[in-house]
């Protein structure tokens, strides 16, 4: 775990092979580069192949994203993310990711929580925040090898 110390002069890097990539099923990947539980603020990566698909949910904070490689979508919306597309989400957004090609790479910076919710669209099932997805993050990475990565958490 990197940890900020405030400071003028302090600036923290992560290089791109510095933080694994975990499986997370299907061929669909996972890598927790910033938490910041105070803030609510969780920041990761994802790598998703074709028909993947999250559950539908709804954010309690805003949330951008920018995808790098591949294209998806929300099932609610006819626009698509592709290589270079940048998306904002307020608060309170409800809908379903759906990725549309393979090794499909897009990076999220989110606060708060994402309510996972049943199909009526209302229920709440289960909730993912940043850090309960830091936990899931090491348990992966220890579980697949790689030790216990060194996130930025403050």
């Amino acid at each position: 775990m990197t940890t900020i110390s405030e400071g003028p002069d302090l600036s923290i890097h992560i290089g791109a092979d510095d933080l694994p990539f975990v499986e997370i099923g299907g061929g669909n990947k996972l890598k927790v580069i910033c938490v910041k539980p105070q803030e609510g603020l969780w920041i990761v990566e994802n790598v998703f192949q074709a028909g993947f698909q999250a559950p539908i949910h709804r954010h309690t904070g805003p949330v951008y994203a920018y995808t790098t490689s591949g294209a998806w979508k929300y099932a609610e919306y006819d626009y698509v993310n592709r290589a270079g597309s940048f998306l904002y989400e307020p608060a309170g957004s409800v809908h379903t990711l759906t990725c549309l090609e393979p090794d499909t790479r897009v990076w999220f910076q989110m606060y708060g929580a994402n309510l996972n919710l049943a199909a009526d669209g209302t229920t709440i099932e289960s909730v993912t925040d940043g850090p309960g997805t830091l936990r899931a993050y090491y348990a992966l990475a220890e579980a697949q090898g790689f030790g216990r990565p060194n996130v930025l958490v403050a």
